[in-house]
């Protein structure tokens, strides 16, 4: 895999205007920012405590949202960062379709279409205009995964129109009255109906907290009081943003990796290739070089590509700015032609959304690297990791579709920190892996391995974070899918660190593992009572040469068993005794030495 990156030479760009200040109480405006975070949260909460599935309450994969009444974003509750652009222009889009003049009090609108929220069509977005005393004032917002929306079950889906049931931009509620043929069409085309019928009544409840919150924060310190802190907050993330960029170098900066294969083209890399063009206090990112949509399913909606760059953008600029809201990307532009793996165009099948976005935002920031070494990450796993399955549970005789939480993985190190160790990827933020007993309770399965990998993390002066590995045993027949990449595309190490191990899955059929696949996708496995899969996540990248890993955090590595002890002496030249763990200065002083002058390649811990 290549890692390039060029870098250009800018003059800086004028200062731009400055904005009108406006006439807030800094006091009322603290409030607020703390009040629009609190709403998001307690909506993100009464969602969690009303959903029926796993995958919201446990795995948090949704995120709730308030709007202005053009469809800026004010807050949201973060479970996936990547929905940050998608919930925004679905709430643009409800306002161009109905008509500012024609949204009414008591609406709810409901959408799942791929190509406008970026995502799946499990994938499924509320939202609820709020009005003040006749005045539209915001809209409340929940996006939440459904795990059900009809569709093929398992295999490889290659157009839009196998992956489910596509709901238009409708009105779920008119004017408090509930479209009843809308629920109708929605139950008869999922599999779980009762299920889905729970989730849905989840997110009106999650909007309509919305709601009652931001109005009582309305009624409490006044509508324009509120409406213009929340302006004023919008403009202070702006200023803070542009701050911060004006400390990136200007230049043009370039790099690229891959993805393993779209599913069917098996072998065929799929290029990613960004540039960054940092000029004064605005950043550009584009996305021009990205490959084409493909035939697999990992295609995701124009929306999605310009989220990459907002993930990237906010993590190096503003990473701890609260509430997240659009004032933070005035910033930053975006360049995302449509026809891209992040921009597609029906029918691409968009099943497998996720998985390419978190390799985008891992290529900007190794873009970045030689600018801002200190605030950019080694490569991570990058990967959700998590396998579907179904069947019947012989408990309950019932049909079950079951799957894990996202599997942590390693992330990269830094400049100045190891890489942590068993985290989600960045694309999924504040979701969580499932609890094994809760998934054993559930469905007819047995975990019987859940640890960290040794060595999979990238050896450098920082090492990279640690792999997950999860043994799952079939306690009835059932079909497994599993469509995790960046197998081959290991994650990269920067500054001299070496890269993590990929991601991996194997199959135990009949006693016997099977680990020769061509890439970590194994769709449509049928296993057996006692057959077991396994899935691998990778480690993280290092940073910085291994041979200048202090030797007291070798050996704490090995004793943790993070690190095992032969390669300790192969990647960072310390030479422990396999039982104690006591270092031996002296062949390890020789080994290093060796490594320093270009003989490592020679040197083992055996002739050491």
């Amino acid at each position: 895999m290549a890692k390039t990156t060029r870098t250009v030479a800018r003059k800086p760009r004028a200062q731009p205007k400055l904005r009108a200040a406006r006439k807030v109480d800094p006091v009322v405006t603290e409030i607020v920012r703390n009040g629009v975070i609190a709403v998001t949260e307690e909506m993100k909460t009464n969602l969690m405590r009303t959903a029926y599935n796993i995958i919201i309450y446990e795995a948090l994969d949704f995120t709730t949202g308030l709007f202005t009444p053009r469809g800026e974003t004010i807050s949201i509750g973060i479970g996936l960062p990547m929905f940050i652009r998608g919930m925004a222009e679905t709430v643009k889009a409800k306002i161009k379709h109905f008509g500012a003049g024609n949204i009414r009090p008591g609406d709810i609108y409901v959408t799942n279409d791929s190509y406008l929220t970026g995502s799946h069509l499990n994938h499924v977005t509320l939202t609820l205009p709020i009005f003040h005393k006749g005045r539209l004032v915001a809209f409340s917002c929940c996006m939440a995964h459904w795990l059900d929306i009809g569709g093929i079950l398992g295999g490889m889906s290659t157009d839009i129109f196998s992956e489910g049931l596509q709901i238009p931009i409708l009105k779920y509620q008119d004017r408090g009255a509930v479209n009843a043929t809308v629920v109708d069409i929605i139950r008869q085309n999922v599999r779980l109906p009762s299920r889905a019928m729970g989730d849905l009544r989840a997110q009106v409840t999650a909007v309509k907290t919305g709601e009652r919150r931001f109005l009582e924060l309305i009624e409490r310190y006044g509508r324009d009081a509120v409406l213009n802190s929340i302006a004023a907050i919008m403009d202070h993330a702006e200023a803070m943003a542009r701050a911060r960029t004006r400390t990136i170098p200007d230049g043009v900066y370039e790099a690229e990796s891959y993805m393993d294969d779209d599913g069917i083209d098996i072998g065929q890399k799929v290029p990613i290739r960004v540039r960054v063009v940092v000029a004064g206090d605005e950043m550009t990112v584009d996305l021009s070089e990205v490959s084409k949509q493909v035939r697999g399913f990992y295609n995701s909606g124009v929306t999605t590509g310009h989220a990459c760059a907002q993930v990237a953008y906010k993590c190096l600029t503003s990473p701890t700015d609260y509430p997240i809201n659009d004032g933070s990307f005035r910033s930053l532009k975006t360049i995302v032609p449509l026809g891209r793996v992040v921009s597609a165009v029906r029918p691409a099948p968009m099943r497998w959304w996720m998985t390419y976005p978190m390799t985008i935002v891992d290529t900007i920031f190794k873009a970045l690297a030689p600018a801002i070494p200190g605030r950019v990450i080694a490569g991570h796993h990058a990967d959700l990791l998590a396998s579907t399955f179904h069947g019947i549970n012989n408990r309950t005789s019932e049909f079950f579709i079951g799957s894990f939480g996202p599997l942590g993985g390693g992330w990269g190190a830094k400049m100045m920190e190891d890489g942590v160790s068993g985290t989600v990827c960045i694309n999924d933020g504040d979701t969580h892996n499932s609890p094994n007993e809760q998934a054993e309770f559930k469905f007819p399965i047995v975990v019987e391995r859940y640890a960290l990998v040794p060595d999979s993390g990238g050896a450098g002066r920082r090492r990279g974070g640690l792999g997950v590995e999860r043994v799952v045993r079939a306690r009835t027949n059932i079909v497994v899918n599993n469509q995790s990449e960046r197998a081959h595309c290991r994650p990269w190490g920067l500054n001299g660190g070496l890269d993590g191990t990929g991601n991996a899955v194997e199959l135990r059929i009949g006693g016997q593992w099977k680990s020769d696949f061509p890439n970590a996708k194994v769709l449509v496995a049928q296993l057996k009572p006692g057959d077991a899969f396994k899935i691998r996540s990778g480690g993280g990248g290092g940073y910085g040469n291994p041979i200048e890993r202090p030797i007291e955090q070798v050996r704490d590595d090995v004793r943790q068993g993070y690190v095992t002890v032969k390669s300790a002496a192969e990647l960072y030249g310390v030479v422990l005794d396999p039982q104690t763990f006591e270092v031996d200065a002296a062949a390890t002083e020789k080994l290093r030495a060796a490594r320093r002058s270009g003989d490592g390649a020679a040197a083992d811990a055996k002739s050491a």
